[in-house]
């Protein structure tokens, strides 16, 4: 006997479509929003366009680990909704198969994406998470070889203040060059030219030439009666490159610790008490996120039935609520248990038993009790509420030709 019949293969058609296309879009929904917020950043800081993309391949799979349940949950109610609609449903049922038994493949799926979200949580998204706050900080500090900002005061390691009026080649190459320059003896230099270009020192690494063209070069400070005034054709002013710190290494927050790593801090008596209530709720967040992706096909098919004679999409919004709704709570429960403040147990697994005793009710609910639904009350006032706007609306389309009716009938 094959373990997977036609039925089921029918099913995993139905499902891997929506499932891979919700998936699709909600990451690239979460990636674009972003996207926004990242260029203006990159552009704020003067640094190159690459840089938004590569901070957007490290966001990716953070995003993912929401985006994986989400696309698990609607993926399997998109398809037992569409056997539902389409009475499939019920000839399956007449011929033995329980909803337990239809939910062989989903729990396949469940099972996969359960062990790849496990990988992205625990190993994948504390790299990610890292290497993105490396590239803030590269950016901020100028690592990564960001442009001079057009139009301000850059200050150069508190001796040169240098301003430009407009740049091409990705800072290279400036016009209108104004800089200020304070030596060690305490003599001022302030130099204007007309263009410059920026060329690597190959003697001194720690150090970039700033060739100027068509300038002026005015000096004063101490010993110097009259400020002396030297006109050039073309100068090379050394410009000293600012210290770069280094980045921190990986862990020294608790999200970017690895499942071991957690598992040992919290074990541990050498550390901090903070540092153990942040490391115990981060590991169970991680993990009560990966549980709950076992109890979506249950809650796929208690949602994905309608009522009989009815083709109401109440059940997909719902899903994406509640999912929406248990990933928050997850997150404060994480943020209140990392202070201390309660029981990491109490704050993530709490939430996760009530839950699964809801999704195990409202299962239970189609699959074992003749004719049950669920969400029958809401799909009572929610059909009652659309009847209402439905006319609305149409009396409000009916009522310019009533208008019309009435004034012809007064002409006659």
């Amino acid at each position: 006997m094959k373990f997977l019949t036609a039925t089921d293969r029918y099913i995993a058609r139905l499902v891997t479509v929506p499932m891979l296309s919700v998936f699709v879009l909600a990451a690239s929904l979460l990636v674009l929003d972003k996207m926004l917020k990242l260029f203006d950043f990159v552009a704020t800081e003067g640094g190159p366009v690459t840089v938004v993309f590569k901070m957007l391949a490290n966001l990716l799979p953070e995003y993912a680990s929401l985006a994986i349940p989400l696309g698990l949950l609607l993926g399997i109610l998109f398809a037992f909704r569409k056997l539902a609609i389409s009475s499939e449903l019920d000839v399956m049922r007449a011929v033995g198969l329980s909803y337990t038994r239809l939910l062989r493949v989903p729990f396949l799926f469940a099972i996969a994406l359960a062990a790849l979200n496990l990988l992205i949580v625990g190993y994948l998204q504390p790299l990610s998470r890292y290497y993105y706050e490396q590239l803030q900080f590269e950016l901020r500090s100028g690592a990564l070889g960001a442009s001079i900002k057009v139009g301000e005061f850059n200050s150069l390691q508190d001796k040169t203040a240098l301003r430009v009026d407009s740049s091409r080649d990705e800072g290279r190459d400036l016009q209108g060059i104004f800089a200020r320059i304070a030596t060690d003896k305490g003599q001022v230099l302030v130099i204007s030219a007309r263009e410059g270009q920026f060329f690597a020192n190959k003697e001194n690494p720690d150090t970039v030439i700033l060739r100027l063209t068509d300038g002026q070069i005015v000096q004063d400070g101490p010993g110097i009666k009259s400020p002396r005034v030297l006109s050039f054709a073309s100068h090379d002013l050394p410009i000293d490159l600012p210290r770069i710190e280094q980045f921190r290494s990986r862990g020294d927050k608790d999200r970017e610790y690895f499942l071991p790593e957690l598992l040992r801090i919290g074990w541990s008596k050498e550390v901090s008490a903070a540092m153990r209530y942040q490391s115990i709720a981060s590991l169970n967040y991680r993990l009560v996120e990966v549980a709950m992706m076992f109890l979506l096909p249950f809650l796929a098919v208690a949602l994905a039935v309608p009522p009989k004679r009815s083709t109401s999409a109440l059940g997909i919004f719902l899903s994406i609520v509640m999912v929406v709704a248990y990933h928050k709570v997850n997150e404060y429960g994480q943020d209140v248990a990392s202070l201390g403040r309660v029981d990491p147990t109490l704050a993530l697994w709490g939430p996760f038993v009530v839950f699964a005793g809801l999704i195990v009710w409202m299962y239970w609910r189609i699959a074992y009790v003749p004719g049950g639904q669920p969400i029958g009350a809401l799909e009572t006032v929610f059909a009652k509420v659309a009847g209402a706007v439905r006319r609305l609306f149409a009396s409000r389309n009916k009522l310019p030709g009533a208008e019309a009716e009435a004034g012809a009938a007064g002409a006659i």
